[in-house]
């Protein structure tokens, strides 16, 4: 995990998309409007820390992070979950999403026993996060394969749009494209473990592709997903391909 400032590299990042897009005003329309799309996000998201940390006391300062679980493995029993030593959630079932919790910023133990087990955890990892941030941690690939995978989330949104990433959690399946169907790629070759960054798109409903990566395979079709506007999603990829349970998608909000 970085060691800077949250809101400072928020405000600095803000100050570099907003140069690229001036760069780009007339040379790429296009890159003019993406960068622009990218200082707005990071001026809003740095406004509501801003907002968070002054109505604390604390002067754009959060100490806190929030940070949920979601329960990626086909093969998998229902777990119960520790941080530190202390049972947090119970009964997590596959494909299950816990509340945001709120943590102060630091490294986690986390164990993961079977529900209702306490002599051997089936995992055992050290997360870290950051004050002011938004994570998923999700217990992905097969039970003789478990491990943590966590994620930064962003639920800020350019006003009257929506946005959309993918995670690929599916531990038997390929590396993937994500494609409209009878249109364009949204997202190239993602391995399995990788979430893409978030697209910012016009609010749409749409018939998505998942392909092998690279051909014109389709591994998944995933229809009639809707994209609201100021609504932020992830298309989380879980289930075995060709198995048991199968392929499919969920979508978490953000």
């Amino acid at each position: 995990m970085y060691n800077y400032d949250p809101c400072d590299q928020l405000a600095w990042n803000a100050a570099k998309y907003d140069m690229l897009s001036n760069y780009y005003k007339y040379s790429d329309p296009q890159k003019h409007i993406y960068y622009y799309q990218r200082h707005l996000e990071c001026m809003q998201r740095w406004i509501m820390m801003q907002e968070r940390g002054e109505n604390s006391g604390m002067m754009g300062m959060n100490s806190e992070a929030k940070v949920r679980v979601l329960h990626a493995s086909p093969d998998a029993p229902a777990v119960d979950i520790y941080v530190n030593g202390q049972k947090v959630l119970e009964g997590v079932t596959y494909k299950q999403q816990s509340e945001y919790l709120s943590v102060p910023a630091g490294q986690y133990r986390i164990d993961i026993y079977p529900a209702g087990e306490t002599n051997q955890p089936v995992l055992s990892q050290n997360v870290s996060v950051e004050a002011g941030n938004m994570y998923t941690v999700a217990a992905a690939g097969r039970l003789n394969n478990l491990r943590l995978i966590a994620v930064a989330d962003n639920d800020s949104i350019s006003s009257g749009n929506a946005k959309v990433r993918f995670w690929h959690l599916s531990p038997n399946a390929p590396n993937v494209d994500i494609a409209v169907q009878g249109g364009d790629v949204l997202f190239r070759n993602v391995p399995f473990g990788k979430a893409t960054r978030y697209l910012t798109l016009p609010p749409t409903t749409a018939n998505l592709e998942v392909r092998v990566a690279g051909t014109n395979q389709t591994a998944l079709t995933i229809p009639n997903v809707t994209l609201s506007p100021n609504q932020a999603y992830t298309a989380v990829a879980v289930g075995l391909a060709g198995g048991d349970p199968p392929l499919e998608a969920i979508f978490l909000q953000p």
